[in-house]
């Protein structure tokens, strides 16, 4: 159990940080942020409102407990980052901007496979 709690806090842990940062430029509408939307097409005003929602979904995903709002959280952020990434093909950008999409994709998917593998532990020692 203590083997898998380490790899599922610390791959979330990198999930946060990849994720919470970005969002947080997001929240805030830095003119990066904006930029970096508006140039793939989006207009200005998603930017704070995907920030925010990634956010409550970062802090969702950390928080124990609440595993129905952890699913949503999952959900919300890999359909956020398979957008983006959608958009970024569509748009034109070559596969030497796919690593941070590949990384997010790789981080999601084992946070989320050790969040269950957790709750399983969890309820079978209770």
């Amino acid at each position: 159990m203590k083997k898998t709690r380490i790899i599922f806090w610390v791959v979330t842990g990198l999930l946060a940080v990849m994720v919470g940062i970005g969002a947080v430029y997001d929240a805030i509408s830095a003119p990066e942020a904006i930029a970096h939307v508006t140039r793939i097409g989006y207009p200005a005003y998603i930017v704070p409102f995907l920030g925010v929602a990634k956010i409550l979904g970062v802090i969702a995903i950390l928080v124990p407990g609440y595993p129905r709002i952890k699913e949503w959280a999952y959900a919300g952020i890999f359909y956020d980052l398979f957008g983006a990434f959608y958009s970024h093909i569509a748009f034109g950008d070559g596969p030497d901007m796919w690593a941070p999409f590949i990384i997010g994709f790789a981080l999601i998917a084992v946070s989320y496979i050790y969040s269950h593998k957790l709750q399983r532990q969890t309820f079978a020692t209770a």
